[in-house]
């Protein structure tokens, strides 16, 4: 279903291109702590589907603070895959290219970002995808091969300019 439209050596180079500056305070602070203690704050969340979407702001800011507590907490602990990522849709505001990103950043295990040019990069046309949880499970597979393969972290592995 995935083939990479490049050269596996360059996927390095692509990551390079990559501006990581907002990316810091993500990376450093917000997913350690949320990792640590379970869940996301509403703050944590607010912050990284704005990091994600901008556009999905007045959606899900109007998503309780309990709320969200339990919808991340019932995601970065239960085993299975399947209500992982589907659980954090019931919040509103937040398709699977978002859950994604709450994934990534909040459970321990590595999980890739659902995006566009991710995905034209594996030579999917996100425009034409329908996202269920068979497309998001083999998408995951197949970057954490391609990530173990190459050595590199999943966060690094996202051949695009942008990893979002």
């Amino acid at each position: 279903m995935f083939e990479l439209r490049f050269d596996k050596s360059s996927i390095l180079e692509w990551a390079a291109r990559y501006p990581a500056d907002y990316d810091e305070e993500v990376e450093t602070i917000i997913a350690p702590q949320v990792r640590a203690r379970g869940y996301f704050m509403k703050s944590e969340f607010l912050k990284l589907c704005r990091w994600k979407t901008p556009r999905s702001k007045p959606r899900v800011v109007s998503n309780p603070e309990d709320f969200i507590q339990e919808v991340t907490r019932t995601a970065l602990s239960t085993p299975s895959e399947r209500l992982r990522i589907e659980v954090l849709t019931l919040l509103s505001g937040v398709s699977w290219p978002t859950a994604s990103v709450l994934l990534h950043f909040g459970h321990t295990d590595p999980y890739p970002i659902l995006d566009f040019r991710a995905l034209f990069s594996l030579g999917i046309d996100s425009e034409q995808t329908e996202y269920d949880f068979d497309f998001w499970w083999a998408y995951t597979q197949f970057c954490r091969q391609l990530a173990k393969e190459v050595g590199v972290s999943m966060r690094i592995y996202v051949p695009s300019h942008s990893s979002r």
